[in-house]
């Protein structure tokens, strides 16, 4: 375990193994910082291949809350949680409290909410254990469904890229491609078309394919995302699915001059941002432009404000913006201009 303290990994201040074997919870709590405050960052239910895989994506996922707080102007450090099993199998009431229990063992450093495999319903019952949980129902004092600002936090990504690459604020005539039309990427979709883009989509579940269709029969439904990022004459590429979606055969095969999209950790592994760079794609960072779920669960510690909260979430747009520029500045690929003003501001609060 000696390598959680290597700066490679992050640099991590604290990580939790919790097991409660009578509801068959194992589950891994990593906080990467709390420089500008309490750790915040959802809860992943995954069935990993190992414990090492979970242990890996807890780290990678706590270091890019951190980052990604830091650049949506919160208070708060970043954390994440990750629940190893198949949710479909494992989940309980009994387990979620469990999970909840270890949560507020921590005593406030740690702050969670919704994530792929967790919802609403899921952070109601964590948050009978634990007042430290957010995404919880309106009926039980939460925001809801946090999917609705991350989509539309998304789209204000997208219409910087637009401003930056084609001069103006919008996807009007421009074909996008969204690789995932589940909770984040459905709402999506609704945004590109109210603002005259043509939609193309993938899933690898075909009922979410379907509800798109079903509310939208002109968006067009591609077989695959090797088919979808290989289409001619599309102008962005907006991966809302799961992580690693940028690899290196995915770079060489981009039509897209834009990537934009919800998926976490979209990077397959170093170097990726630069190769991008190369073949003149405008990758606008994916913890930057995905911040509107956290800016809407933050909002709810206050007590939620939906008009307030999607008012910072329309500022991703500027902070967009201001990385495309310093990028250019510096002579670095976007992502690199993003870590850097994310890491500045954790060394100033520091």
């Amino acid at each position: 375990m000696h390598t959680l303290f290597h700066s490679a990994q992050g640099g991590h201040e604290q990580v939790v193994l919790c097991q409660d074997r009578a509801s068959g919870l194992r589950a891994v709590i990593a906080i990467h910082s709390s420089a500008l405050g309490p750790a915040l960052g959802g809860t992943r239910f995954h069935a990993y291949a190992s414990e090492e895989d979970a242990l890996e994506d807890a780290l990678n996922l706590a270091r890019g809350m951190s980052y990604k707080n830091a650049l949506a102007g919160l208070a708060h450090g970043g954390g994440k949680a990750v629940i190893i099993g198949d949710p479909a199998e494992l989940k309980s009431e009994e387990l979620l409290a469990a999970y909840g229990r270890f949560v507020a063992s921590l005593g406030g450093r740690y702050v969670t909410a919704c994530d792929v495999g967790t919802y609403v319903q899921d952070m109601d019952v964590v948050a009978r254990e634990c007042r430290w949980t957010t995404g919880r129902s309106p009926a039980n004092g939460g925001a809801g469904d946090s999917s609705v600002l991350t989509a539309f936090g998304v789209f204000q990504g997208m219409r910087a890229s637009a401003e930056h690459l084609w001069g103006k604020p919008t996807l009007r005539g421009r074909r996008v491609g969204i690789a995932g039309v589940g909770k984040v990427g459905h709402h999506l979709v609704e945004h590109l078309l109210e603002d005259g883009a043509e939609v193309l989509v993938t899933d690898v579940r075909p009922e979410s394919v379907e509800r798109v269709r079903a509310a939208h029969p002109e968006v067009s439904v591609v077989a695959d995302t090797d088919a979808l990022v290989r289409t001619d004459g599309l102008d962005v590429y907006a991966p809302c699915a799961l992580g690693g979606a940028l690899d290196d055969a995915t770079v060489a095969a981009l039509t897209a001059r834009v990537v934009c999209g919800a998926a976490n950790n979209q990077l397959a592994h170093p170097g990726v941002e630069k190769d991008l760079a190369d073949r003149g794609v405008l990758y606008a960072p994916d913890y930057v432009v995905n911040a509107g779920g956290v800016i809407q669960v933050a909002d709810e510690l206050r007590g939620f404000d939906f008009a307030r909260a999607k008012a910072k979430a329309t500022q991703i747009q500027d902070t967009t913006l201001a990385i495309f520029r310093r990028a250019e500045a510096d002579g670095v690929p976007p992502a690199v201009a993003a870590d850097r003003l994310a890491e500045q501001r954790m060394a100033e609060a520091g």
